[in-house]
C-alpha cells in the first residue's frame, strides 16, 4: 500500500475468457478511505467486472491474465478461500447492477437487513431502512422483494451492505431506475457515508449528474470501438403482410380500472388504483413517475405477468385475457416486454444465440438453416457482433445484457413492445442509439412501443404521449411535449 488511506490498489489488470473476449485491458483503480470514486465508461468497458474482481468475484470462466489486486494489504487472487469469505463478509461490501436478484423472495424486507446486520435489533434496521430513503410506516419492512419496485429493492440492497458496516463499499450502477430527486437524496448519503463512516466508495455509473454530485475521483475505463446499431431489420410479421379487412387496426392497447393491491398483516397498499391506460397503434408513449408509483407493476399487468384485482384490458378492441399463458401464442407474440432487470431473465445456461433462436423458432417458424443469420441480424440491430451469439449471460456486461434482452424481444415480431427502464444501465450514447433503434423499427412496422422511464430527456424526444403515474393513480395524461421538459 501506498499510505494508510489507500484500501485498494488495481494495477495493469486485464481479465479474459480462454479463448473468447477480453473482458477488462489494463485497468488500474485506486481507492482511499473517505472518498467517493466514480467508474465511468461506455457500456461493455469492463466496470462490472473491475468491481467483481476487488472481491475475486470472476465471472464464470474468465481468469486474470496480468496485473494485481490488492485490497487491505492482500492480494486478493491469491486469497485462500476461507480468507476471501471473510473479506467479503466483514470489510467489502458489493451491491451489484441487478440487486433485486440477490434478495431472497421469501424473506421480507426487515429480515433481509437484520440477517446481515453487525446490530440486527428492530430499531437497527428501520434506522438503515429510513437512512437508505426508504419509507418505514407504510408497511415497506414486512413486504417481500416482489412487492417492492425496482429502485426500492436496489435500495434494500444497500441497506443490507451498509448493515454489515464494512471499510470498503463497491456499488454498480446504484441510481439506475431512480427518478432524479431520489438520485440526487442518493448522491447526498453516498457523501454523507463517505464522510462519518470513513468509507472508502466505488461506483460504476453512466449518470454524470451522478458523477459531478458525489464523487471526488473519476476513473475512466476506455473501451475498443463497438459497432453501431445498424438500420433495422425486425423479423417480418404477419400484420406485414397481411391487411386488415377493414383497413383498420383497432384502437391498440388499452386497460380500464386497473388495481392491484397488496396486503401485508392486515394493512392492504395499493400499487394500482383505478388505472386507464391507452396507447394507439403505431404511436410512442411514455410513462412516467417517482420510484414506487406503480410503473412496473402496469408493465407486468399489459404484459400479462400480474393478475389485477380488477380491472380490463383490450387489444385491438378485443378483450385481452389477464395472463399471459391464457393469451394463445400469436397474442403472446404481439405483446412483448423487456425487462428492467435483464439478468433474472436470461437463462446463464443458455449462449446469447440460443436465447435468440428459441422466440424465432417459436413465434416466426425460422428454418434452422435460417437461424444463424437471422441471429446475426438481431445483434446487429441492437449495436452487438455477431461472435456475441457464442456468450454466455456472464460473459456480458450489464449494459450487453440489456441489448440482448431488446433483441430476443424483437425476435418475436412484436405488435407492442413494453419497455421498463431499458436505457437505466446505458451509457448516454448508447441509450440514445437504443432509443433511436426502438423508434425506427416503430416506423417501419408500425409497432406501438410504451416506454417507462426516469430519463425524461428520452421520453421527451423519442414519445408523442405521456402518462404521470403516482402513487398507482394516473395524474394526467396527454401530449408529451406539453407535459413532459426535454432537460
Amino acid at each position: 500500500m501506498t499510505d494508510n488511506q489507500t484500501v485498494v490498489s488495481v494495477t495493469g489488470l486485464e481479465i479474459r475468457i480462454p479463448d473468447g473476449p477480453v473482458l477488462l485491458s489494463g485497468a488500474g483503480l485506486t481507492l482511499r478511505r473517505g472518498r467517493v470514486t466514480a467508474l465511468t465508461g461506455p457500456s461493455g468497458s469492463g466496470k462490472s467486472t473491475l468491481l467483481r474482481a476487488v472481491i475475486g468475484d470472476l465471472p464464470a470462466g474468465a481468469h486474470v491474465s496480468s496485473g494485481t489486486v490488492e485490497v487491505l494489504g492482500h492480494d486478493v487472487l491469491a486469497l485462500a478461500p476461507d480468507r476471501l469469505r471473510h473479506l467479503r463478509r466483514h470489510q467489502v461490501a458489493h451491491v451489484g447492477q441487478d440487486p433485486g436478484s440477490a434478495l431472497n423472495p421469501r424473506m421480507r424486507v426487515r429480515r433481509l437487513v437484520a440477517e446481515t446486520a453487525v446490530d440486527p435489533s428492530p430499531q437497527a434496521v428501520r434506522d438503515l431502512l429510513a437512512e437508505c430513503r426508504l419509507p418505514v410506516d407504510d408497511g415497506l419492512p414486512d413486504r417481500r422483494p416482489g412487492a417492492l419496485s425496482g429502485g426500492q429493492q436496489r435500495r434494500v440492497a444497500l441497506a443490507r451492505a451498509l448493515a454489515r458496516r464494512p471499510g470498503i463499499l463497491l456499488l454498480d450502477e446504484p441510481t439506475a431506475g431512480l427518478d432524479t430527486a431520489l438520485r440526487d437524496e442518493i448522491a447526498g448519503l453516498l457523501r454523507h457515508l463517505a464522510t462519518t463512516r470513513d468509507l472508502a466508495i466505488v461506483l460504476a455509473c453512466h449518470d454524470p449528474e451522478l458523477v459531478d454530485r458525489c464523487a471526488d475521483d473519476v476513473v475512466d475505463l476506455a473501451t475498443a470501438c463497438r459497432p453501431a446499431p445498424r438500420p433495422a431489420t425486425l423479423p417480418a410479421r404477419p400484420e406485414d403482410t397481411v391487411s386488415h379487412p377493414d383497413g383498420m387496426a383497432g384502437n391498440g392497447l388499452t386497460a380500464h380500472g386497473l388495481t392491484v393491491g397488496f396486503t401485508r398483516h392486515g394493512r392492504a397498499r395499493l400499487a394500482l388504483d383505478g388505472v386507464d391506460f391507452a396507447a394507439a397503434p403505431g404511436s410512442a408513449t411514455g410513462i412516467v413517475g417517482p420510484s414506487g408509483s406503480g410503473k412496473t407493476t402496469l408493465l407486468r399487468v399489459l404484459a400479462g405477468l400480474q393478475r389485477p384485482d380488477a380491472g380490463t384490458l383490450t387489444l385491438d378492441d378485443q378483450v385481452l385475457p389477464a395472463l399471459a399463458r391464457k393469451r394463445g401464442r400469436d397474442r403472446q407474440r404481439r405483446i412483448q416486454l423487456v425487462p428492467q432487470n435483464p439478468l433474472g431473465t436470461l437463462n446463464p445456461a443458455r449462449t446469447v444465440g440460443a436465447t435468440l433462436a428459441r422466440p424465432l423458432r417459436l413465434h416466426q417458424a425460422t428454418a434452422k438453416a435460417d437461424l444463424a443469420d437471422r441471429v446475426t441480424g438481431l445483434l446487429a440491430d441492437v449495436g452487438l457482433p455477431a461472435d456475441f451469439a457464442r456468450r454466455y449471460p456472464a460473459e456480458l456486461s450489464g449494459g450487453q445484457r440489456q441489448r440482448v434482452s431488446i433483441a430476443r424481444a424483437l425476435a418475436a415480431g412484436p405488435d407492442v413492445l413494453l419497455c421498463d427502464e431499458v436505457t437505466s444501465a446505458l451509457d448516454p450514447d448508447t441509450a440514445t442509439a437504443i432509443m433511436s433503434l426502438l423508434t425506427a423499427l416503430r416506423e417501419r412496422h408500425g409497432m406501438t412501443l410504451v416506454v417507462v422511464s426516469h430519463e425524461h430527456h428520452l421520453i421527451a424526444r423519442y414519445t408523442d404521449t405521456v402518462h404521470l403515474l403516482d402513487a398507482g393513480r394516473i395524474t394526467d395524461s396527454g401530449p408529451t411535449a406539453s407535459l413532459v421538459a426535454m432537460t
